[in-house]
């Protein structure tokens, strides 16, 4: 990527565990959650930051010349000279080459080791005018907060650092992880508060947005006799992983060859952006939903894995996160998402274990197929997960979560968010869509379809349940599928709002639950009405509810979550869908290509670079919003590039075939021995 200087623009390094660095390409920080040091006391939970940004600048026999520049109350930026940012690029780390004001050139890097709570940022000298010192001076910006929270000068910060294995040492607060930092740098100790940071995006989101931070001192670096080096880490983890502390250069040499070494193992730079999800969770692994504010929930990591780890060949990370969450059902339910503080899971979302035994599914399937390798163990251990889930919906469990006399799963209980579709306010939740939603019937079909081999009471529900889907959710005056059936739990009553969600009785499933005509209907509504180049609107414009901005603040936004705002994770299925009822040929899969896929690959370098965001505005010019870099927009943008578009056709149309035959079929068996 090579850009102009642009503050809209961030940029990601994560550590696997949950911390991570982040910015805009521009350098003036937008976000409370953009910093240098931001760690996870508790992976991938309980995030601190700890070094928030820097003041840098150039000292040369010409004046002063700034490196960086900040946001300041009431909206100015600080210094109006900024340097010329000549280029960007993401790859393999964030890289920008500066220009100053009197010529000189400086090439600054930054990278986050992995499996440590540790970020390198170097300095080296491009060119500059012969003679004369050239000296980058250094001041860090510090806090010691909940990364959620904000900071403000008080009296209880301790400014002075302690001196340890030749680096500096600041403990900001009692209870907070230590501040390590190595360079080859001189310290020179000037304590200063830098007072009333402006955080654009928070102040636009109706946040608090104004900040206090710490500078303790100056870091001098002799630019000219070679790079400098800035190594940070948090606490006596992060010390530790620094190769030699006492000469940070040499440690930085090391952390950069060790960091590109493995960064050049991944296929392509998505499959090193799908890195950057992955995170420790216990003795296993988990999925960040997206940064820079979600932890790992369980409707989005299971999502998520399917193209962030299956259809990339991560299968082992596949493995660990599946049997991690493994141990966390409960009533047939699996954790909507763990806390930042705390430990109890929060048990509220009827999809999530459903996505959960679809992706054991797919896994179980590329064992099957020799693909990876499963202990016996283990596989008792998946198998009796989705045994579990089935039993507790079958039989009933939270919030109304039932199987229903039709083979239907019914769900849901007032003032509760249980779908995907999960914007609450207070006490307000803004799409109940309480009684038997459309996408959950077939999640549950899907289930029972992958299970039935577990027991032979699953196919006979499956052609229960799908005999009621198929007759119960489409709309002949419509031409399209109802989005909750018995909405309220009142037998009859109908949802007919034309919501994104029945694209999944045709895509984005193993199996779809329409076809022929009626699945070419569903297709070319949802594309008619929903489809723009970022993804699907969550609502058609028609509808008087329709929001056509994701704008305002927590009220304005959530109410229009999912009331049109564009989500591009739906267009993994939605494509999938397209090319199913156009019989996956050569040629619609190049328009499919040029027409659904490309804009999303235009959209990685406008966000979050080398990412796609969270969701965008259900207009022109649909700019985006949300977290910029989430992990199921990457994850189904790599399921359709990695399977949709890489099987082959022919290969693809026999499989489709086969499923379909077991489908429709009035008793459709167990033909492989996987969920």
């Amino acid at each position: 990527m090579d850009t102009r200087d642009d503050d809209r623009v961030e940029w990601l390094e994560t550590d696997g565990l949950g911390g991570f660095a982040s910015g805009t390409v521009g350098g003036v920080r937008t976000r409370r959650y953009q910093g240098l040091l931001l760690a996870a006391t508790r992976p991938p939970t309980g995030r601190l930051m700890l070094v928030n940004g820097l003041d840098a600048w150039i000292e040369t026999t010409a004046g002063r010349f700034w490196l960086t520049a900040q946001g300041y109350v009431p909206g100015t930026v600080h210094p109006e000279n900024r340097p010329t940012l000549e280029s960007f690029t993401s790859e393999p780390w964030p890289s920008w080459a500066l220009r100053l004001g009197d010529g000189t050139r400086v090439r600054q890097e930054c990278f986050v080791r992995r499996g440590a709570p540790l970020v390198a940022v170097t300095w080296n000298l491009l060119s500059s005018q012969p003679g004369g010192p050239i000296t980058l001076c250094v001041r860090p910006l510090l806090s010691g907060r909940d990364y959620h929270a904000l900071h403000h000068e008080n009296p209880a910060f301790a400014f002075k650092p302690m001196r340890r294995d030749g680096c500096l040492v600041w403990t900001p607060y009692d209870g907070v992880p230590s501040i390590v930092s190595c360079a080859n740098a001189e310290y020179q100790h000037d304590p200063h508060w830098y007072r009333n940071f402006l955080y654009v995006h928070e102040r636009d989101r109706g946040l608090d947005h104004v900040e206090d931070l710490a500078a303790p001192g100056i870091l001098r670096f002799d630019l000219a006799a070679g790079e400098a080096a800035w190594l940070l880490a948090a606490g006596v983890d992060g010390q530790q992983a620094i190769p030699n502390p006492e000469d940070a250069l040499a440690s930085a040499a090391a952390l950069r060859s060790a960091e590109r070494r493995r960064r050049r193992q991944f296929a392509a730079p998505l499959h090193r952006a799908a890195d950057a999800y992955f995170v420790q969770r216990g003795e296993g692994k988990t999925i960040v939903a997206g940064y820079p504010w979600f932890t790992d929930w369980g409707r989005d990591t299971f999502i998520a894995l399917r193209g962030l780890c299956l259809a990339t060949g991560r299968h082992d990370d596949a493995k660990a996160i599946l049997l991690e969450w493994a141990g966390a059902v409960s009533e047939g339910m699996l954790p909507n998402r763990f806390p930042d503080s705390g430990e109890t899971p929060e048990y509220n979302a009827v999809d999530a274990s459903l996505w959960y035994i679809i992706a054991a599914h797919e896994f179980l399937v590329a064992v099957d197929a020799g693909k990876t390798r499963l202990s016996r163990d283990e596989r008792r251990r998946l198998e009796g997960a989705v045994r579990e889930i089935l039993a507790g919906y079958q039989a009933g469990t939270r919030y109304g979560i039932r199987c229903d006399d039709d083979g239907l799963l019914a769900a849901g209980a007032p003032g509760v968010q249980l779908t995907w579709m999960d914007a609450k306010v207070g006490d307000w939740v803004v799409t109940p869509r309480i009684g038997k939603p459309v996408e959950v019937q077939a999640l549950w079909l899907n289930a029972l379809w992958a299970a039935r081999y577990l027991d032979d009471r699953w196919a006979e529900l499956f052609v229960r349940g799908r005999d009621s889907f198929r007759g119960r959710f489409w709309s002949d005056a419509r031409g399209y599928l109802y989005d909750v059936v018995d909405s309220d739990h009142r037998p009859g009553k109908v949802d007919a709002r034309f919501r994104p969600n029945q694209i999944f009785a045709v895509g984005g499933l193993p199996i779809a639950l329409f076809e022929n005509g009626r699945a070419r209907q569903i297709v070319d509504s949802v594309e008619q009405k929903l489809w723009t180049p970022l993804g699907l609107r969550s609502l058609a414009p028609d509808d008087p509810e329709f929001a056509p901005q994701y704008r305002g603040g927590v009220r304005e936004r959530d109410g229009a979550y999912h009331q049109g705002t564009v989500w591009p994770w739906l267009i993994g299925p939605f494509v999938e869908a397209w090319l199913r009822v156009r019989g996956d040929t050569p040629e619609a899969r190049r328009d499919a290509r040029q027409r659904f896929v490309a804009p999303l690959h235009e959209h990685l370098a406008q966000a979050g670079v080398g990412h796609l965001s969270e969701v965008a505005d259900a207009i022109a010019p649909h700019l985006p919003g949300g977290c910029p870099f989430q992990a199921w927009s990457l994850a189904e943008l790599l399921r359709l590039e990695q399977t949709v578009f890489a099987e082959r056709p022919a290969e693809r149309t026999r499989r489709m075939t086969r499923a379909a035959a077991e489908t429709f079929a009035a008793a459709p068996k167990a033909s492989a021995r996987h969920v």
